[in-house]
């Protein structure tokens, strides 16, 4: 929905919700893309894939679910493609990022060290993700923390452990510059 468009990308507890949020008290259009365009899928096709996990441990389950969260591609390139806006902000994780990261103007990576990572999760309910008692999904979000493997490679790197409103004007700032 922006002239310009730009990913903000994270493993779970680097901010991605927050610094949406934070963006749209500003005024920008930013979409919050694990409420607005995810859905369990196929990574490569786009499939739904809805799975009845009889008989699956419960870590292959988790597992399951990170492996299958995916953003919906038409509605990412319909958004893209519209132009009402001077600058969109698409905040979140998909494992099917590489289907549409082209599309946009440049994606920033947020970063946390560990300790503000666990600290992070410690502050979550126990119906978040990695949150309170959710063991396997936190042993997940460390080891995608530690391999980074499912993180765009070329993104700008933001050291998200400074405040929301540093961490929103340090994006606002660099995607400025990026201004074609």
């Amino acid at each position: 929905m922006g002239i310009r468009n730009y990913l903000i990308e994270g493993v779970s507890g680097t901010g991605k919700t927050s610094i949406c949020s934070e963006l749209q008290q500003r005024g920008y259009h930013a979409i919050h893309g694990d409420r607005e365009l995810a859905y369990q899928g196929d990574p490569e096709t786009g499939i739904r894939a809805d799975r009845v996990t009889d008989g699956d441990s419960y870590e292959d389950h988790i597992r399951y679910l990170h492996e299958h969260h995916i953003w919906d591609v038409a509605k990412v390139k319909a958004l893209v493609a519209n132009q009402d806006d001077p600058v969109t902000f698409f905040c979140g994780g998909s494992r099917n990022f590489s289907k549409f990261i082209d599309l946009f103007d440049g994606v920033f990576v947020l970063e946390v060290d560990l300790d503000t990572l666990n600290k992070r999760l410690d502050e979550r309910s126990e119906n978040e993700w990695g949150g309170k008692g959710r063991t396997t999904e936190r042993e997940l979000i460390v080891r995608l923390h530690q391999t980074k493997e499912d993180i765009p490679k070329n993104g700008i790197i933001i050291d998200a452990t400074a405040s929301i409103e540093h961490v929103v004007d340090e994006i606002i700032r660099q995607s400025e510059e990026n201004k074609s």
